[in-house]
């Protein structure tokens, strides 16, 4: 059982100024190859970022990194591999590790190491939206296998649609406070330690959600 608070917005602040201070620079490093947009996504969109007081677990960031061009020349893999070399050069100046390649994410974290413990992290999905055949919004991310070496684009799982509209309702019916406490139950109850945020985070929009009506809508 874990021990999970709410972070301040006092808190959040300077370290979120850092980490656009460093996508900055990988915009700026890479704008020779290719161009993106960037956006906070998930418990940090919300307000709802978190960390267990009880462990050396820090809390974490989500961001989803957008390629701008319609017809990239670089491979999945050349994109993150570039991704993540100019992370690097731009994440050691604020004190983050080398970045950790997962199937969904390139993860940075700032470690407190005499103590052992991870201070802070942030999570970057490579994505990119498009329209399909059907007119239908849809997005894909990089997924690496680990098992195989290879990169591939991927569409998102079915969780991931409608996300931002399900949580506005939520909102705009003031099941909010529910929300953030389910938020915090499922991150308390939590066994799996390779689900971020951002997935747990879907879950409870989706729970909240099938709760209270949004599907018979």
């Amino acid at each position: 059982m874990h021990n999970f608070q709410y972070v301040s917005k006092r808190q959040l602040s300077p370290v979120k100024q850092n980490l656009i201070q460093i996508i900055s620079s990988v915009q700026d490093d890479l704008r020779k190859d290719f161009t993106f947009r960037y956006d906070f996504v998930g418990s940090v969109k919300r307000n709802m970022v978190t960390h267990d007081v009880g462990t050396n677990m820090g809390y974490d960031f989500d961001v989803n990194i957008q390629i701008n061009d319609d017809e990239c020349r670089f491979s999945a893999k050349e994109i993150k591999t570039k991704i993540m070399l100019a992370l690097n050069k731009a994440a050691h100046r604020y004190g983050y590790d080398n970045a950790e390649d997962s199937t969904r994410v390139l993860t940075i974290k700032v470690k407190d190491k005499k103590n052992s413990k991870i201070l802070h992290s942030c999570d970057f999905a490579i994505v990119n939206d498009y329209v399909d055949d059907d007119g239908n919004e849809c997005q894909e991310y990089i997924h690496f296998n680990k098992k195989k070496n290879t990169y591939t684009w991927e569409e998102q799982t079915d969780g991931y649609y409608l996300l931002d509209e399900k949580a506005e309702w939520i909102r705009a019916n003031d099941y909010t406070d529910e929300m953030r406490k389910l938020y915090l139950h499922k991150k308390n109850c939590n066994t799996d330690s390779h689900k971020h945020s951002r997935s747990i985070y879907a879950e409870t929009v989706h729970e909240i959600c099938q709760r209270y009506g949004y599907y018979n809508s």
